[in-house]
């Protein structure tokens, strides 16, 4: 199979896109790597953000009963961890790269824009989930309707202005760079997390205060768990029900883009050590546990005061348990959790663009995510959109990591399109339309859920790309780059 050849100066052009010292197309120095506190506030601040206000109430709203949703939360919470520490810190404190230029050098700079287009869009598209939460505790000051569970599209012009002003706010502070967003979460993370606790425990004892029920032991305490907040039974129209295995596989890949899909390269290559990626347990433990519970507790009391009122809107359901302090925990939380995510978005894009600044390329990012969370259907419908991005990302951290571990081998070489200086690598381009189809195959025709489909659809990317690569790489003459 012929390829379009690209001379080796194209490919090594390392001067292009460091103008601010993000190092787009180099290996980070040592000189600007950072400590393990950097890494626990970024961490701490994604995870415990906005969006968990979201998914803890969409767990209840899916009817889960208490013990899927505790077990299931520790098991896959861990699992999540364990991917970042063990498949991607060892690679990204090794090669030092961002995501974008690593696959540049592996599948080559065609495939690459492909991938960066798909990758940015579905990180705007998720940062404007993020908008719309911060939205929703906005617009409890003004007097517009809010969107429902069952909304995908504006429902008001007040909706639109605040989601807009809100995304510009987030869209500066993510194009400002790494650092700027490490900053602001190291200063918001800690009050988050006391909030956050907050609106569980309020949340708790309002529940239990309406219920009329005394606990005075842990069998109580789990019946009151069991009949009171999270119930079990039937999900509330339009939402799929959860077991413990969704439970499981949801949390450990929520997340499947950043470590198994390997975005996270781009944060994690700054860390002095492989070791400090154990701060994401920080992250998680607290967010897509301690948050996502809370979030629920809030959720279920409202159902409790009011079965028919199902909309899921953070502001409200804040401010019923915390006041003022609530709504302003919404605003700041979904900026922390948006700017690191609108920061990768804008990374993915300026790797399609390298001679455009990383700063105009992340802020008009930004505007498109602010666009996005004009249309509440990506909040409403988070748990679905989560699984698919993870499922659409998921394939190419497959191929790293076979490039990365497992090509020297099988007698392969690494770095493929560099070294054969090829725009196009169809190993790798292979694997991951071929993954995508297979996945989209699984859930449309076999019926099979779309939570469950990344985890075989990883081992199918890494077996394709080896096999593939064995065949196309004997076609091809290697030569080394000079």
């Amino acid at each position: 199979m012929t390829q379009e050849k690209v001379s080796e100066a194209e490919l090594r052009d390392d001067s292009i896109g460091v103008p601010d010292g993000e190092y787009e197309r180099e290996p980070v120095p040592q000189k600007a790597l950072l400590g393990f506190k950097s890494f626990i506030g970024m961490y701490a601040g994604e995870h415990c953000a906005g969006t968990e206000l979201m998914l803890g109430p969409l767990f209840v709203a899916a009817g889960v009963s208490a013990f899927d949703l505790l077990v299931g939360l520790i098991i896959g919470n861990l699992l999540a961890v364990l991917s970042w520490l063990f498949l991607t810190a060892p690679i990204a404190t090794k090669m030092r790269l961002t995501l974008y230029y690593q696959l540049e050098k592996i599948c080559g700079r065609k495939l690459v824009i492909l991938y960066n287009l798909a990758n940015g869009v579905m990180f705007c598209f998720l940062a404007g989930a993020m908008v719309t939460v911060s939205a929703t505790a906005i617009g409890m000051w003004f007097d517009f309707p809010m969107p429902a569970l069952d909304d995908m599209l504006p429902n008001s012009f007040g909706w639109c202005v605040t989601a807009l002003l809100t995304g510009t706010v987030i869209a500066y502070v993510a194009a400002a760079g790494y650092k700027t967003v490490a900053k602001i979460a190291n200063i918001a993370a800690p009050w988050m997390v006391l909030m956050f606790f907050a609106f569980g425990f309020i949340a708790f004892r309002e529940i239990l205060n309406v219920s009329r029920i005394e606990i005075n032991s842990l069998g109580a305490l789990w019946e009151f768990a069991n009949t009171e907040l999270w119930r079990g039974g039937e999900p509330l129209p339009g939402q799929v029900k959860f077991t413990l295995w969704h439970v499981i596989f949801f949390s450990w890949f929520c997340n499947i883009a950043m470590n198994i899909g390997m975005a996270d390269l781009t944060v994690l290559r700054f860390a002095k050590k492989p070791w400090y990626a154990i701060a994401t347990a920080g992250g998680v433990y607290l967010g897509h546990f301690v948050a996502w519970l809370s979030a629920s507790l809030l959720f279920a009391l409202q159902l409790r005061l009011n079965p028919a009122d199902t909309a899921v809107l953070p502001g409200p359901m804040t401010y019923r348990a915390c006041g003022i302090a609530g709504l302003i925990c919404v605003v700041v939380a979904g900026w922390t959790t948006a700017n690191p995510t609108i920061y990768r978005a804008g990374l993915a894009f300026q790797a399609v663009m390298p001679r455009v600044s990383r700063f105009k390329v992340t802020f008009v990012t930004g505007m498109i995510a602010a666009v996005a969370g004009m249309f509440p259907a990506f909040a409403m419908k988070l748990l679905d959109f989560v699984a698919l991005y993870g499922m659409v990302l998921m394939p190419m951290g497959a191929v790293i990591f076979a490039d990365f571990y497992l090509m020297k081998r099988f007698k392969l070489r690494s770095f493929y399109a560099e070294l054969a200086a090829v725009a196009f690598n169809p190993a790798a381009g292979a694997a991951w339309i071929l993954t995508m189809l297979l996945c989209w195959g699984l859930v449309a025709f076999a019926g099979i859920q779309i939570y469950f489909v990344s985890l075989p659809g990883w081992f199918i990317a890494v077996a394709l790309y080896l096999v593939i690569s064995k065949f196309y790489q004997k076609s091809e003459v290697v030569h080394e780059v000079r």
